[in-house]
C-alpha cells in the first residue's frame, strides 16, 4: 500500500511539474503540458485501479494541491518576474505634420519595392510607389500624401 501512495505521488508531482514548466517557461501549448495533464490522469486511473476509495481520496487531494498550487503562485506574484513590464509612450508622426507636400521633390535613400526611405529636405520619411520599383538616389516627387503615406512618383528627365 506504502509504495502505491509513493507511486501516486511521483505521478502528481510530475505534473505539477509539467504544468509549472508549461506556464513559466514555454509558450503555448507543448508536450510539457500535454505530459502534465497524462500524468495527472494517470495517477488518478492507478488510484482507481487500486480501490474505489483510494482513487476518490486521490482525485479531491490533487485537485485541493492543484487549484491551492497555482493560487498560491498567482498569489505571490510569481509571474510579474516573466511579465512584460515595457510601457509604449511612442506617437507616430504625421507626413502632413512635418510640413512636406504634394511637388516637393526629394531622393531615395533605399530602393522602394514598392516602400522604401526617401529623404525631401531634411526630413527622411517612408515612401511608397504607385507600384514601380524605384532604385536608391533616383530623384522622386512627391505625388499625394494619405494619412501617414507618402506616395512618390519618379522624375523623368
Amino acid at each position: 500500500m506504502i509504495l502505491n501512495i509513493i507511486i501516486i505521488a511521483i505521478f502528481m508531482a510530475v505534473a505539477i511539474f509539467l504544468f509549472l514548466l508549461e506556464i513559466l517557461l514555454l509558450p503555448g501549448i507543448t508536450i510539457a503540458g500535454i505530459g502534465g495533464a497524462l500524468f495527472a490522469i494517470g495517477g488518478i486511473v492507478y488510484a482507481y485501479s487500486i480501490g474505489s476509495v483510494t482513487g476518490h481520496i486521490t482525485l479531491v487531494c490533487s485537485f485541493v494541491l492543484f487549484i491551492g498550487f497555482f493560487a498560491w503562485l498567482f498569489r505571490a506574484k510569481s509571474f510579474q518576474r516573466v511579465a512584460l513590464k515595457a510601457n509604449v509612450d511612442s506617437t507616430l508622426t504625421s507626413t502632413r505634420d512635418l510640413g512636406l507636400q504634394t511637388g516637393d521633390e526629394g531622393i531615395t535613400l533605399s530602393r522602394l519595392a514598392p516602400i522604401g526611405k526617401a529623404r525631401f529636405g531634411n526630413q527622411t520619411v517612408e515612401a511608397k510607389t504607385q507600384g514601380d520599383f524605384i532604385d536608391e538616389q533616383t530623384q522622386v516627387v512627391i505625388v499625394r500624401i494619405d494619412g501617414y503615406n507618402v506616395v512618390v512618383e519618379k522624375i523623368i528627365n
